[in-house]
């Protein structure tokens, strides 16, 4: 769904809308693994995903260790810098492939 079309609103409502400066971003990503992890191997790589990178730079995570949409937890932005750390992390400690991460995207329209 597009955002809103520019109209004069005010502040307000351009929070409520989530617009303008109060937009909010994130960003996707996906993993493809050379071998298969055991399910107990997985909750591990996903706990340490968690505590590692995605509470201390208070981000959210929707999805799993293979494909998940981090955006902010509460109100905020994700960064560059944000993409950059998951993008290390998932590179770094798992045993990949190829890993996609998306530019930045309005969370709240999505195209």
């Amino acid at each position: 769904m597009p955002p809103p079309p520019n109209k004069r609103r005010s502040r307000r409502l351009r929070k409520k809308m989530h617009i303008g400066e109060f937009k909010e971003y994130g960003f996707d990503y996906e993993v493809k693994l050379k071998c298969s992890l055991s399910p107990s191997d997985e909750d591990g790589h996903i706990t340490r995903f968690l505590e590692e990178v995605i509470e201390p730079r208070k981000l959210g995570l929707g999805g799993s260790l293979t494909i998940g949409f981090v955006a902010p937890y509460g109100e905020g932005v994700a960064t560059e810098d944000d993409r950059a750390a998951v993008e290390k992390w998932l590179r770094s400690n798992l045993p990949v492939e190829t890993v996609k991460v998306s530019e930045l995207k309005d969370v709240w329209y999505l195209d």
